[in-house]
């Protein structure tokens, strides 16, 4: 899922950055000898695209059937040792964090609701409270 509110601009972006070819809201994909085969939803129906390769996709909802953990296997999954790796034994370079935490704080509690009595008062209360 994108970081952009799903507005569809990062594939986008990416390929136009890399002058890559692209295919968006990819429903199936097959690979080819250098190419990919990228069908996709239209209005009118379905497209299908061949570009060359490297390329962008993204994803439309119908790519992939998700697999649901079921609750057997949640809880063999607690069970299993966790084994961690130092960044090292990957071969990434260890240096200093380029992130440094400031502080970390809890969000102010939410206040109560109000009932009110008619849509004028509420339009008041609103209209108090600089919302509208």
């Amino acid at each position: 899922q994108a970081i952009d509110d799903d507005c569809n601009q990062t594939g986008q972006l990416l390929a136009a950055m890399l002058d890559w070819p692209q295919g968006t809201f990819a429903s199936r994909v097959q690979l080819e000898a250098g190419a990919v085969r990228v069908e996709r939803e239209v209005d009118g129906g379905l497209e299908t695209l061949r570009l060359r390769l490297p390329a962008v996709l993204t994803a439309d909802l119908r790519l992939n059937e998700p697999r649901y953990a079921t609750l057997p296997n949640i809880m063999k999954a607690k069970k299993k040792p966790l084994e961690v790796i130092p960044a090292a034994e990957l071969g990434v370079p260890a240096g200093a964090p380029r992130l440094k935490v400031l502080e970390v704080q809890e969000p102010p509690p939410r206040a109560g609701g109000e009932k009110v009595d008619s849509v004028e008062s509420l339009l008041g209360k609103l209209r108090h409270a600089g919302r509208i």
